[in-house]
């Protein structure tokens, strides 16, 4: 790392005191200075199997929460499923356990994941019914509680119907790509579905209810969307993975547009909060929001020096999470951030400053490691993802040590 480069975020660098949450604000107030203006902050992530990472995200809402007013939590989640989840967090309906195994990914049945949950709860108790924070889900995979929700509202108000989403069925643990079809058959049928519906709405008298129905068809039809895309694609607007990251962005779009005071905590992948593009040049959510918000869209990303993380081992849907280890290297970002400055911090990269030569370097190609829910078997040590630091990230939190996130022990059925 140059000189440079070094002395800037030896300069910039706001050490974090602890991961702990509950553990008092004041090392995150450079964070809520950076986030003044800000609708929007992308809450990244280079591993989906860090404790420390969803310990920190989980001291960064309650600071955004309880000093700086934001509103929402949305999370890389099944739509669907977190409708229950909002419940629990702002009614205290249900077993937040089971729910959270409701999500659709093993990720998020954590013990660190709950414990932010029960945060959310604790906090929304007794608030105002304005007030208190939402729990939405921005994935439109995974939607068996969509199916159900839809099916009951048929059986009460046109049962004739019913067999309409028994067509949409497949879709309950459907994945991306998972059902190819050129004529994307099962998205004509879900839209015909949802428009039935739109229909009834008008002419309902529970209004209410009509209106969950209602949401929860138009999920199917984002669903039937990606299930039935080409796998052949992988890149490009049409892709199935650019309009997965449309469909995320579109959804946090609307929380922050319901209403002039939204302020929403999007919690996903780093490579789904940066700013540009990711894979083989797919749109990312954040850079989605970037062209909508300007700088009132923020991506913070998450990385770590060393230490282990949890992932699925290979391409097994049913693998159980393992524990997988690197070390700091010499090549990566990571590595030259452990090198510049010791222990846990954060850095606003908006900040001004940089000499040249260092705004030279956070504008220069570099590499960045990146894991998602699996990864190949030994050769998981090389994957990295490229990167340019001032142009894909707003601020970076660097954790020195990552451990393995803490699974929840399997709910009984």
């Amino acid at each position: 790392m140059p000189d440079d480069i070094a002395r800037w975020l030896t300069e910039h660098a706001r050490p974090l005191g602890t991961l702990t949450p509950g553990a008092p604000h004041q090392d995150l107030e450079p964070l809520g200075d950076a986030l003044r203006d800000v609708r929007i902050v992308g809450l990244g992530e280079s591993t989906h199997g860090t404790r420390e990472f969803f310990q920190l995200k989980h001291r960064i809402v309650e600071f955004l929460v309880r000093e700086a007013g934001f509103t929402t939590f949305a999370m890389e989640a099944s739509a669907s499923a977190a409708r229950a989840l909002d419940a629990y967090v702002r009614h205290g309906t249900g077993d937040p356990a089971r729910l959270l195994t409701r999500l659709g990914f093993w990720t998020w049945r954590t013990e660190e994941m709950l414990d932010l949950v029960e945060w959310l709860r604790a906090h929304n108790r007794g608030l105002p019914e304005g007030r208190r924070v939402r729990f939405v889900g921005t994935d439109p995979q995974r939607c068996a509680d969509s199916v159900e929700a839809v099916a009951a509202f048929l059986r009460r108000v046109a049962p004739e119907r019913v067999d309409d989403v028994r067509e949409l069925e497949v879709l309950a643990q459907a994945r991306p790509a998972s059902h190819p079809d050129p004529e994307q058959a099962l998205l004509r049928r879900a839209e015909a579905l949802a428009g039935f519906l739109e229909d009834l709405r008008a002419r309902h008298t529970t209004v209410d209810t009509a209106d969950e129905a209602l949401e929860h068809a138009r999920i199917l039809t984002r669903a039937a969307d990606l299930v039935t895309r080409s796998p052949d694609l992988p890149s490009g607007e049409n892709s199935v993975f650019a309009v997965r990251d449309r469909y995320m962005a579109e959804a946090v779009a609307r929380l922050v547009d319901d209403s002039p005071d939204s302020r929403v905590m999007v919690w996903a992948h780093n490579g789904h909060i940066a700013r540009g593009t990711y894979g083989e040049g797919v749109p990312s959510l954040g850079s989605r929001l970037r062209e909508r918000y300007g700088d009132g869209y923020y991506a913070l990303a998450l990385l770590f020096g060393k230490g282990s993380f949890r992932a699925r081992r290979g391409a097994d849907p049913q693998g159980p999470p393992l524990r997988h280890r690197i070390g700091t290297g010499i090549r990566s970002v990571e590595a030259r951030l452990a090198d510049a400055v010791p222990g846990d911090y954060y850095a606003d990269l908006r900040a001004a400053g940089p000499s040249p030569e260092a705004a030279q370097w956070l504008r220069a190609p570099h590499t960045q490691r990146s894991f998602g829910a699996h990864v190949p078997r030994f050769v998981y040590r090389f994957h990295v993802a490229p990167l340019v630091p001032a142009e894909d990230y707003d601020g970076i939190a660097f954790v020195a040590r990552s451990t393995c996130s803490r699974l929840l022990p399997p709910v009984q059925t």
